[in-house]
């Protein structure tokens, strides 16, 4: 497994803000599309280039563009579209795949109702959104859902996560890493993260 800790002052500073109760949620989803263009720099450091002649104003030259079918970004509804504009701002070119999963109360699993990806999702790497990786069952089936679309790179983005839902994830899909801002101490009885920051959801939308 690969798990990335963001520690870099401005992640760090800006998730403290987005911690905190008081921060209004304005300010939460004004945060949030910061820390989404942070973590997708991160998330996408790796990615292939390949050569291009062009000529800038002065002179021919051969630079260097991504090679290779554009990324598609893959946000779990609903929590996971308060990421969708940060990176889509980093990567307007980007697809967006919609994945509708919600945690049942009782059982803690998590059960579709929508998913629409591009039909050739198979052939690209797909970058899973969700501010939160708590008990993991949402993001595995997130992940199972893809899988049984041929999608072979997967890469995982959260805010926050709990050491349970990391063990969860590396348990059903080692190969797929994790980029995340917080690595907390644990779950509460109520499978919320502790300290966490809430219901992403609720302070994203203003809701309860």
């Amino acid at each position: 497994m690969s798990l990335t800790v963001l520690s870099h002052p401005l992640v760090q500073h800006k998730l403290t803000i987005l911690r905190d109760k008081r921060t209004s949620t304005r300010s939460f989803r004004e945060l949030l599309r910061e820390l989404a263009i942070l973590l997708c720099y991160e998330v996408t450091r790796d990615l292939p280039l390949e050569p291009i002649d062009i000529e800038t104003p002065v002179a021919p030259m051969q630079g260097r563009q991504l090679a290779g079918k554009k990324l598609v970004f893959a946000p779990i509804l609903r929590a996971g579209m308060g990421l969708l504009d940060g990176v889509l701002e980093l990567v307007p070119a980007a697809r967006v795949a919609h994945i509708g999963l919600y945690r049942d109360p009782n059982t803690l699993q998590a059960v579709q109702y929508y998913f629409k990806a591009p039909v050739d999702v198979a052939e690209r790497m797909v970058i899973l959104l969700d501010p939160m990786l708590a008990t993991g069952h949402t993001a595995v089936a997130a992940i199972n859902l893809l899988k049984d679309r041929g999608v072979k790179n997967i890469r995982f983005v959260c805010l926050v996560a709990a050491p349970e839902g990391v063990a969860e994830l590396d348990k059903h899909h080692p190969e797929v890493p994790i980029w995340t801002a917080g690595l907390d101490e644990r779950l509460n009885d109520h499978s919320y993260i502790v300290p966490g920051l809430g219901d992403a959801g609720d302070r994203i939308y203003g809701t309860k």
